[in-house]
């Protein structure tokens, strides 16, 4: 592919070559994949999330297929964009005004452009190693930069952007008595890009008590978390009341689709023309089509069963690999999760960052591709299953694990 670069369009599809073959992909279609060779492959990185009622689902199809039907983009406001903006709030809580964008990057940003104008204030306060995006200012602090590891000693901050430690309950505070000018914290209710870090009890909510008290607002990034446990915001079952909330991903199954939802005094300024929004495919009615027809299965979808099938299979495969001697541990919820090498999982970056094995994981991710199922190959990535991953899926995917542990005993047992 001499004209696109580096063979994809976004950084996270790059994957290493097995047997001297790249990785491409024709269809898919519920828990499964076909390459060009035609190859089938049980899928766990889903749309890196975003398909979690399984790849090209009939009713999501016929409802974007009929949306395109009666136009792509209209222009003007449309009657499926109200539609899916009313099913959208009755899962949000509090956070009742929608505005649509078309990726979690472009919702972050403009939760952010929110944020700053209702307070007045210029900075943005994200967890170091959180992914918020792209974007400029919250792609400082990502995952494996230096700024991430607070590496200098200091806060690393710049005039739009700074950092805190996720799970450090006195960092949040000693933010607010060095910095006046926070307009936000974007809180995440689990470290997911950083291989699933899971919050330390009350730990969220004592970041959002520190923000209000100094006056700052409270972003839930949901992108990747929202939908995920229950047909809602994650933030909410864990007793948050934030400001604002961004929410993708699962949101559309794969059709491209985000939005802030907020609380209407929080959101006023766009609606009175004071705060700048825009996007030509913002809301449009293929994207609006996928939300309702998404939420609609998602509210009779038994989430409970699905992460249950999960972590039967974060032990199962714990105790594969233990049977070939080599210790692993996994990280995160039943339907999203990580996986490291040895017995210990982290609670901060600081200890992902100890922890983390390049070679294991790059290794895992070829042996299980030749064995038909395919992960992500970075140490700080996740395991999704959908409602299609049923039992016989999982326990195809124990024996390709079965394989994968035989064939990295030798280089990793008591590693």
């Amino acid at each position: 592919m001499p004209n696109l670069i580096g063979d994809v369009s976004s950084a996270a599809r790059i994957l290493p070559d097995l047997n001297g073959e790249k990785l491409f992909i024709s269809k898919g279609k519920g828990a499964y994949l076909w390459d060009d060779k035609g190859r089938k492959y049980i899928d766990t990185a889903l749309g890196f999330g975003a398909v979690l009622l399984g790849h090209s689902n009939d009713s999501v199809n016929a409802a974007v297929t009929e949306a395109l039907g009666d136009s792509a983009a209209p222009s003007w406001a449309h009657v499926r964009e109200h539609g899916a903006a009313t099913e959208l709030a009755k899962h949000t809580g509090e956070l009742t005004k929608v505005i649509f964008t078309n990726s979690g990057s472009e919702a972050v940003h403009l939760a952010c452009r929110a944020a700053r104008a209702y307070t007045g204030r210029g900075k943005i306060a994200k967890m170091a190693a959180g992914f918020d995006g792209w974007f400029d200012d919250v792609s400082y602090g990502n995952v494996t930069t230096k700024e991430a590891s607070f590496q200098d000693g200091k806060r690393p901050s710049t005039e739009r952007t700074t950092l805190i430690r996720y799970n450090d309950f006195a960092d949040v505070e000693r933010l607010f008595e060095e910095d006046d000018d926070i307009a936000a914290v974007i809180l995440e209710p689990m470290l997911a890009n950083a291989g699933c870090i899971m919050p330390l009890p009350g730990y969220l909510k004592h970041v959002q008590d520190i923000a209000h008290k100094h006056g700052a607002l409270v972003i839930c990034d949901e992108v990747l978390m929202g939908f995920r446990l229950y047909a809602g915001l994650a933030g909410l079952r864990e007793g948050l009341s934030p400001d604002i909330a961004s929410v993708g991903k699962a949101i559309g199954n794969g059709v491209p689709v985000s939005a802030i939802v907020g609380k209407p005094h929080i959101l006023a300024g766009f609606e009175e023309g004071r705060v700048l929004r825009g996007g030509t495919f913002s809301g449009n009615p293929l994207a609006c089509a996928a939300l309702t027809s998404t939420l609609a299965q998602l509210d009779n979808s038994d989430y409970e069963q699905l992460i249950q099938r999960g972590n039967d299979l974060r032990v199962a495969i714990e105790a594969i690999f233990e049977s070939h001697g080599v210790i692993i541990s996994t990280s995160g919820y039943g339907n999203v999760f990580g996986v490291w090498l040895g017995a210990k999982t982290p609670v901060t970056y600081e200890q992902a960052v100890e922890i983390a094995n390049p070679a294991f994981t790059k290794a895992l991710h070829l042996a299980l591709r030749e064995a038909g199922v395919l992960i992500m190959p970075s140490p700080y990535g996740r395991i999704y299953i959908s409602f299609e991953h049923n039992s016989i899926v999982i326990e195809e995917m124990k024996v390709a694990f079965e394989k994968a542990a035989a064939k990295l005993s030798a280089e990793f047992a008591n590693a």
